[in-house]
């Protein structure tokens, strides 16, 4: 049979015949076609889908949208392996954030791996890309700077593969508002302060969620002499901080102080005593301060210091922590008072025991410097500071609720003495001390202020007291500011005794200046004693006026006997 024929074959019988077995023919190839079409297709969606890509690759990384901490970050690796000829994977680039970092992953075989070690937090990007996307696409932007068809741009680039993902590898952050100080010796402890939102705080077997602000407080029960605080993040990230735990017998917060001055040997003695627990009770003061170290360098009380032992100057009256406890029980807080420099006591045994350096001496060294006081320490060595914070310290763990410093300073005469082993300015040294002193008493969270000659904030090297650069270390100041002490004139003051209310005002001016800004401040030394008093209930009234008038409604109230005018004091209840 001819081609032609076929193309035209004849109408007959037979030809008709030819015609349809050559159809069947035909659709029988048709469908063995088809049926090969099928059969490599589903080979090949097979293939695809056992290596993961239908770009001929298989990938490996991060799930879409996945959330990677710091330790995962530490683990995290990208792969991408060629299942076929085409791409090769060494032709392949790799963008993070936009950014080539194809040379910082390594080749083997058929198989790129890219490990990045470190990313900062935030949302990233990792694409797999043809050349086009990296150095192609830079070449075509340099050729069309050349002359090229800059119309048509450079090449699109084609993305093979993206992994989208977040890191967040930074630790959570903690501060801690609680406990701030020491704690009780019994019953549990709160731990409060803030982290990131949503974390887990944990101490123990305790947890706490961090709300919206970060914040949280947590109530542990059973406590030892340390924290261990854990804080997990949203991702898995935590942080674990260890805090001292720092136990008194009690404690009482005092957000304002108004007080009265008794000494160690006034509280053992029930005559003078008990006047002073009455305007407790009336409400007319809210705390009390107690002298633990006097003007005679004796301390009230028995105390484990060991240089108080040696020196003889442990002779006072009182079961200290038996009377902060006692206080406590009615609410009032203590605010211990210690004579720092001024100290016979040291003074004298020193010199006698060859420890001549802890004391200021005379100019030929043939004597100490007795002053007005009988007997001043060494602001600068180092056992006489060591001392004044044992005794500081000692308190605090007795449950005292503030350390009031007094005769920070160095004595009167400054050309009739010399201080053994003093470098720097007498200012310098005694805003050192307080520094110092406030080191120690922080793991106690307790208050610590100075009493201060009213002259200072003007005056400073007159008594060696910078109160700027004191009040940077203190809690408050405590200037000594009566009426009866201060010269006529003083301030713009005709007569400050016979003008209280004018003196204290005045005054208190100058102290909020020399104060602002700084981190302590001012509670004023008043006066409740007949030293040149004309008429002592008005008198003290006044200078409560004159204070509150000056937007402070906290005092110190003077008596050197503790005998005190109940009736020139308001009873808040």
């Amino acid at each position: 049979m001819t081609l032609r024929s076929l193309l035209h074959p004849r109408s007959t019988a037979a030809s008709t015949a030819l015609t349809a077995v050559a159809a069947l023919a035909v659709l029988a190839v048709v469908a063995a076609a088809c049926t090969a079409d099928d059969t490599s297709s589903d080979d090949g969606s097979a293939a695809a889908a056992e290596d993961g890509d239908a770009n001929g690759l298989r990938v490996d990384g991060p799930d879409e949208g996945e959330l990677i901490n710091a330790a995962a970050l530490e683990e995290l690796t990208f792969t991408v392996t060629a299942t076929g000829e085409e791409p090769s994977v060494d032709a392949l680039v790799l963008l993070l954030d936009g950014d080539d970092v194809t040379s910082q992953a390594e080749l083997a075989q058929d198989t790129l791996t890219y490990t990045p070690g470190s990313l900062p937090d935030g949302e990233r990007e990792l694409v797999v890309a043809t050349p086009a996307e990296g150095a192609d696409a830079a070449e075509d932007a340099d050729e069309a700077a050349e002359g090229a068809d800059a119309a048509d741009g450079p090449a699109e680039p084609e993305e093979l593969h993206s992994w989208r993902f977040e890191v967040k590898a930074e630790p959570p952050t903690l501060e801690l508002t609680a406990p701030d100080g020491a704690v009780g010796e019994d019953g549990p402890v709160t731990v409060a302060g803030t982290t990131e939102a949503g974390a887990t705080v944990a101490v123990g077997s305790d947890d706490v969620t961090a709300d919206d602000t970060g914040a949280f407080e947590l109530e542990v029960g059973e406590v030892g002499d340390e924290l261990t605080i854990v804080v997990t993040d949203v991702a898995g990230n935590t942080t674990e901080v260890t805090e001292q735990v720092v136990r008194v017998a009690s404690r009482v917060h005092l957000d304002e102080i108004r007080t009265v001055h008794a000494t160690f040997w006034a509280w053992a003695t029930p005559s003078l005593r008990e006047p002073i627990v009455e305007m407790l009770d009336d409400g007319k003061i809210n705390s009390l301060q107690l002298d633990l170290k006097d003007e005679g360098g004796h301390l009230g009380y028995a105390s484990e210091v060991p240089l108080a032992s040696e020196i003889g100057a442990d002779i006072g009256p009182l079961d200290l922590e038996q009377a902060v406890a006692d206080l406590h029980d009615r609410d009032v807080a203590v605010i211990g008072r210690i004579v720092a420099f001024a100290d016979p006591a040291l003074a004298s045994w020193a010199w006698e025991n060859d420890r001549r350096d802890m004391v200021i001496q005379l100019k030929d060294g043939s004597d100490y410097y007795r002053g007005s006081y009988a007997g001043f320490s060494n602001y600068t060595h180092e056992d006489v500071i060591d001392y004044l914070l044992d005794i500081a310290e000692e308190a605090a763990q007795a449950g005292v609720d503030h350390i009031l410093w007094d005769y920070i300073r160095r004595p009167e005469g400054l050309d009739n003495y010399t201080v053994p082993g003093l470098e720097t300015t007498p200012e310098e040294a005694i805003v050192e001390f307080t520094r110092l002193a406030d080191e120690r008493l922080a793991p106690y969270g307790i208050q610590h202020g100075a009493s201060v000659y009213g002259i200072a904030a003007d005056r400073p090297t007159q008594i060696g007291q910078d109160i700027p650069a004191m009040a940077e270390h203190l809690d408050y100041v405590a200037p000594m500011i009566y009426p009866s002490h201060w010269g006529v004139g003083e301030y713009g003051v005709a007569d400050p005794n016979r003008q209280p209310y004018d003196i204290v005002t005045a005054t208190l001016e100058v102290w909020e200046e020399a104060t602002e800004g700084k981190r302590a401040r001012v509670i004023p030394w008043l006066e409740d004693t007949p030293y040149r008093a004309w008429d002592r209930p008005l008198q003290i009234r006044e200078q409560i006026r004159a204070t509150q008038d000056a937007g402070i409604d906290e005092w110190l109230m003077w008596n050197p006997g503790s005998t005190f005018t109940p009736e020139a004091y308001e009873s808040r209840g």
